[in-house]
């Protein structure tokens, strides 16, 4: 007798733990409930975050330390920087609330820095685009006064929706108190979340668009080159091709990371598996780990910097030369 109910009564631990570890809700950012089980896909999430904060501290950093780091261009590639940094610490932050510290207040709050910083993040990539594209648009009146004036005002418009957005869950458009309106992703609304991806679809289809024309410009502008030049050389080819090609990349990487998650919001609700939220999410998330590769660290003077911080040293094939927005 003692044997049976011994029996039944490891089988019942074990079914609860696997309940727990595989819940069919919505993914829960809110604060949980009692002795919460700790989750594979939350501590990947918070190693995530971590390599996601040191690469980006880097950046903030370089650019916050270095006076000639001080243009539009470098100025958005902070801006960039500082967005990422938040979302990393963000998902520690959440980490630590989540098993430690449970209090639901502090959890709303995460969860608003989460969705602030991912949009700022998001924002910065779509300013950065626009930069981009003017530095060869108006390529001779770009470096005025103009341009860091333009610079200022988008930095404002980023961060001043970016925080009003993040706000949102925390000032009360939550879905605590009626479970009914949660989206794939606790505490946050189905409107709330249909409001963000309405957003990043928009930021996406104006990003495509700036980048085809930026195609077309880099194009035409190698070709009247090579014209001037009396022929079209074989650099001239692989040069464009180099150009477009870094810009694919470039893109596709924004939307093979953000399209899944995006999609899946807008289908989904919380009674679907957390599962699919979390396979979605961190395709997201790993954006944010390589902003810093696409855009800081490929650059010239950041990796000038950078081996001078390392080595006390220049790479001997990395010469002075100043990188323009442009520089793909």
């Amino acid at each position: 007798m003692n044997e049976y109910f011994s029996k039944n009564s490891t089988e019942a631990e074990l079914s609860g733990w696997f309940e727990s570890s595989d819940d069919n809700s919505s993914l829960d950012l809110s604060s949980p409930a009692p002795e919460p089980v700790l989750k594979l896909w939350d501590v990947v999430l918070c190693i995530s975050g971590t390599i996601i904060a040191c690469e980006n501290a880097i950046v903030v950093a370089i650019v916050f330390y270095t006076p000639s780091l001080r243009t539009p261009m470098f100025l958005l590639i902070g801006s960039l920087a500082t967005a990422d940094l938040l979302a990393g610490l963000g998902l520690i932050v959440h980490f630590v609330f989540l098993y430690c510290i449970r209090s639901e207040a502090v959890s709303l709050i995460t969860v608003g820095l989460l969705v602030a910083s991912f949009t700022a993040s998001v924002s910065s990539l779509l300013a950065i685009t626009i930069d981009r594209y003017l530095s060869l648009y108006n390529a001779l009146t770009y470096y005025s006064d103009r341009t860091v004036t333009r610079t200022y005002i988008m930095l404002i418009l980023t961060w001043g929706v970016s925080i009003c957005l993040g706000l949102l869950p925390v000032t009360g458009w939550n879905c605590l108190k009626d479970e009914s309106t949660c989206s794939i992703v606790k505490p946050l609304t189905k409107n709330n979340v249909m409001i963000l991806s309405v957003s990043f679809f928009t930021v996406f289809v104006v990003m495509l668009q700036l980048y085809v024309q930026i195609c077309k410009i880099v194009c035409r502008h190698a070709h009247q080159i090579a014209l001037q030049r009396h022929f079209l050389s074989t650099s001239h080819y692989v040069t464009t091709r180099k150009g477009i090609s870094t810009l694919a990349v470039i893109l596709g990487t924004f939307a093979s990371c953000w399209l899944p998650f995006t999609i899946y919001c807008l289908l989904a609700d919380y009674t679907y598996p957390a599962l699919y939220t979390y396979i979605t999410l961190l395709p997201a998330i790993y954006n944010s780990m390589i902003n810093p590769v696409i855009y800081a660290f490929r650059n010239q003077e950041i990796q000038k910097i950078l081996w001078t911080a390392c080595c006390g040293c220049m790479s001997p094939g990395m010469g002075c030369r100043s990188r323009s927005p442009s520089d793909v």
